[in-house]
């Protein structure tokens, strides 16, 4: 199967923040954000795939600042590594107030996908092929982000999972 950049899966999509996405201080809803971004991650993992996905997880995700009513959100979304039969999407999300042109970075997150073949079974994925050394960054890290996914939904031993024990245990040889 023929590998894929990332520059391929980029999908890029803005919302607009209108009332009945806020809550009662006229910040976006967490959860509305959760859903645009999730949507995004979709896009991008489809476009690597060339097949239908879903949501398999979704790393932590931490707000850094509030989204405003009238705010314009951009969120970005690529594939930063591809697995056997899953892809991780980075995304990061800004949001912008057009008027007084101020632009902020909000959140990142990792979401993670499966492909399904037309039977709902899961069905394997072109490989990813990093081409700048950011890329190489995301891509190498991956790994251990998928391993303490793994580790922490119980679907891996954490003696098992190799590039978390080096991250730690790595200065312990020095």
């Amino acid at each position: 199967m023929k590998g894929k950049s990332p520059k391929e899966s980029h999908t890029i999509m803005n919302e607009l923040v209108l009332p009945n996405d806020t809550n009662t201080l006229n910040n976006l809803m967490g959860g509305r954000l959760l859903h645009f971004m999730d949507i995004a991650a979709a896009i991008s993992a489809q476009k690597h795939c060339n097949r239908i996905v879903v949501t398999a997880s979704v790393d932590n995700v931490s707000f850094h600042h509030p989204i405003k009513l009238g705010d314009v959100i951009t969120i970005e979304a690529r594939v930063s590594r591809a697995f056997t039969t899953s892809v991780e999407v980075r995304l990061d999300v800004y949001a912008e107030n057009i008027p007084s042109g101020t632009k902020v970075k909000s959140n990142d997150a990792y979401y993670t996908f499966v492909a399904l073949d037309q039977n709902g079974r899961a069905i394997p994925v072109p490989p990813l092929v990093p081409e700048t050394e950011a890329e190489q960054e995301l891509f190498d890290g991956a790994l251990r982000r998928r391993q303490l996914r793994l580790v922490l939904a119980g679907k891996m031993k954490a003696d098992d999972a190799t590039e978390l024990k080096a991250l730690f245990f790595a200065a312990d040889k020095k």
